[in-house]
């Protein structure tokens, strides 16, 4: 045996794979060819639950971890729903010609408009043939007068926001969108050659991927930043001039489209920076009921007092979800604005044809832009007993996901009398009846299910962190924690890595689709720390300090804040209600333990408290029972204690080797103790 024959080994495996793939695909069009004569549904999340779990198992025996096999999966059967969704769209619109088509976008081949069109087409990309045009107007001219026979346009970026002259357009324009694409955007640094990044004096880049990537270029020393109308434009320039001082922001495909070299990856500021585009055509489509659909329509009201909210009551009465919502001027008018709107629903369901014969009669001005197949696809998750194999849950029990939802059904009624002048009104549950329920990612806490918050006490290397990372995936955490600046008692203690700490954790949540957690230290530190990780948690040290209370209550990321030591929930309200009041409302609380006068435990895990707290507020409540046990052998019964009054969270420390952890090491389960735990909570 030798490297060669590893290789051709591999080869020949991958080829394999390729095949059964193909004939998957064929068993598929036989599927959904029942499903139409049958007239099924689409999707039986059932029995996808029940496959994952099946496929997670048979993995584990095979040396497959949880994660690896769910993550494939995901793609073959979002393969499988693309496949089935084309099948029912074409015997909808029958009228579409299955002909070469021609597509238009702006700009020239590699940009971010090219490569959302490929991706969208990638079903017919052969057939079909792509051409840049230099003005967004000139794509939807081209499509109007029949020279393409479609346009891929972005409408909006989650770092750099919307774009209007594309909004402009809608309005003027008779075409109708009939699809959306969203493309990650992985912006790289380009040149002619490989040149160490300090020999870069000049970066050539369209404005928004300048301002995308603005972290990265104020590292570089004497560089200019030069806009230019787009990313190709930018390409070429750098290419044509044969200049080792200059370098480009494009993707990598554009890097191979124009022979140039990749100095640097990932750039980006903001790791999920994501476009959204539309495909428009000249006659809208269909969508079969059975695809999750989304409408675009754009409304005017009267220049009057409530005119606005009256319309969007409406999408309220008829149980619609409105996913977006733009205002532009309108060009006829001072100071009177059109409003560009989407919503989840299809035009065809009865709910949301009544819902927009209503909104005619309270709006001066309605167009219907398109409704097309919804470019999200919900991705279901393996079950935490297919996670834990545990035992099947015994006849007659209840869950315990379902003993949290008749615990939280109970805490909507608020049962205790505020006080007359109440101190924290915007936390109290009087202010607010419903729990509120914050969404990291792929994690919803408040809700009726218990989330695993899971990680080491400290960050203190990448293997560390990553086998972390893969543990929590693999027990079904939802969230990755990690410390990066650890406050410490004594100066000789671990003090943390800092941002070289953040950025493997950081890392860790992107490999294995976590969201990620630590604690802040300094307000001077919270915008850069939050412009990375997705929660950012107060410990219990400052929970009075109101300087950094008062710089994350001007942030969009969700805060925990861990209770004193000798703090009173009244106390932690107090703490919650100065974060709530500068403006943001995604707050949590963490019961930790309470400084008392024993001594054989850390803290005193206030189980009581925990009850007493979920009637008090709206927020979610979160436990940690590591820091209150200080110890691992009570970790695990005091997190079974926790989790029988119902929290909405759990916050678990664990370590690989806990023996010789930098920091918390007493505290800490081993990964083994740590699935057993998960396993005992849900069987």
């Amino acid at each position: 045996m030798d490297l060669k024959w590893c290789r051709e080994s591999i080869n020949a495996i991958d080829d394999q794979i390729l095949d059964l793939l193909a004939r998957r695909r064929q068993l598929v069009a036989s599927v959904i060819a029942l499903k139409e004569r049958e007239d099924l549904q689409l999707r039986d999340a059932h029995r996808e639950e029940q496959v994952l779990g099946r496929l997670i198992a048979h993995g584990r025996k095979l040396g497959l971890d949880a994660h690896a096999v769910t993550r494939i999966f995901h793609e073959i059967i979002d393969d499988s729903v693309r496949s089935q969704q084309l099948v029912l769209q074409r015997h909808r619109n029958p009228q579409v010609e299955q002909r070469p088509w021609r597509i238009a976008y702006q700009g020239a081949a590699g940009n971010s408009s090219f490569l959302a069109a490929r991706q969208y087409f990638t079903d017919r990309e052969d057939s079909c043939t792509f051409t840049g045009y230099g003005e967004f107007a000139e794509v939807v001219e081209a499509v109007e007068e029949g020279v393409a026979d479609y346009g891929v346009l972005p409408v909006e970026n989650t770092t750099a926001g919307v774009i209007n002259e594309v909004y402009d357009l809608l309005l003027r324009t008779k075409l109708s969108i009939v699809g959306e694409e969203v493309l990650q955007i992985d912006h790289c640094l380009l040149a002619t050659d490989v040149v160490p990044l300090s020999k870069i004096r000049r970066v050539l880049a369209q404005w928004q991927a300048l301002a995308q990537c603005s972290r990265f270029l104020g590292q570089l020393e004497n560089c200019q930043k030069e806009p230019m109308v787009d990313t190709a434009a930018a390409v070429r320039k750098v290419k044509e001039d044969q200049d080792l001082s200059q370098a480009a922001i494009a993707s990598e495909e554009a890097a191979r489209l124009y022979g140039l070299q990749v100095l640097e990856r990932n750039i980006t500021d903001q790791s999920d920076n994501l476009t959204r585009f539309i495909v428009v055509a000249p006659k809208p489509v269909a969508v079969d009921l059975r695809i999750p659909a989304k409408t675009s329509l754009i409304i005017a009201t009267v220049h009057e007092a409530g005119a606005l909210l009256k319309a969007l009551v409406v999408f309220d009465q008829h149980g619609i979800n409105m996913s977006k919502l733009e205002s532009r001027p309108r060009k006829s008018s001072r100071f009177e604005y059109v409003f560009y709107v989407d919503f989840e629903g299809n035009i065809a369901e009865p709910r949301v044809d009544a819902a927009l014969v209503q909104l005619r009669g309270v709006t001066s001005f309605l167009k219907i832009l398109g409704c097309f197949p919804s470019e999200n696809r919900q991705r279901t998750a393996p079950t935490m007993q297919s996670l834990v194999g545990s035992s099947e849950t015994a006849a007659g029990d209840a869950a315990p996901d379902q003993q949290a939802g008749a615990a939280d059904a109970e805490d909507d009624a608020p049962r205790i009398t505020p006080l007359e002048s109440q101190p924290h009104r915007l936390a109290s549950r009087a202010t607010k009846p419903r729990n509120t329920v914050i969404r990291v990612r792929n994690a919803e806490i408040g809700g009726t299910d218990v989330v695993i918050m899971a990680g080491p006490c400290a960050v203190e290397s990448e293997q560390q962190i990553f086998a972390c990372a893969r543990q929590v995936k693999e027990c079904g955490g939802k969230v990755l924690m990690g410390g990066c600046f650890k406050p410490r008692i004594t100066p000789h203690g671990f003090q943390g890595l800092g941002y070289e700490g953040l950025a493997m954790l950081v890392e860790a949540g992107r490999q294995y689709d976590l969201p990620v957690m630590t604690e802040v230290l300094s307000p001077g530190d919270v915008e850069q720390v939050a412009e990375q990780v997705d929660i950012l948690v107060v410990g219990h040290q400052n929970m009075q300090n109101f300087s950094l209370l008062s710089e994350l209550g001007g942030m969009q990321r969700p805060v925990v804040l861990r209770r004193g030591l000798a703090a009173s929930l009244e106390q932690l309200l107090d703490a919650a209600e100065f974060v709530l009041s500068r403006g943001n409302q995604q707050v949590m609380l963490c019961e930790h333990g309470i400084r008392t006068f024993e001594t054989t435990t850390h803290n005193t895990l206030d189980l009581g408290g925990i009850s007493i707290l979920k009637k008090m507020t709206h927020l979610p409540v979160l436990v940690d029972p590591s820091h209150a046990a200080g110890q691992r052998d009570l970790v695990v019964p005091l997190t079974l204690a926790a989790h029988a009054v119902s929290p909405h969270g759990l916050m678990i420390e664990i370590h690989p080797d806990p023996d010789h952890a930098l920091c918390n090491g007493p505290q800490s389960l081993r990964f083994d103790s740590f699935h057993d735990l998960i396993a005992e909570m849900f069987k």
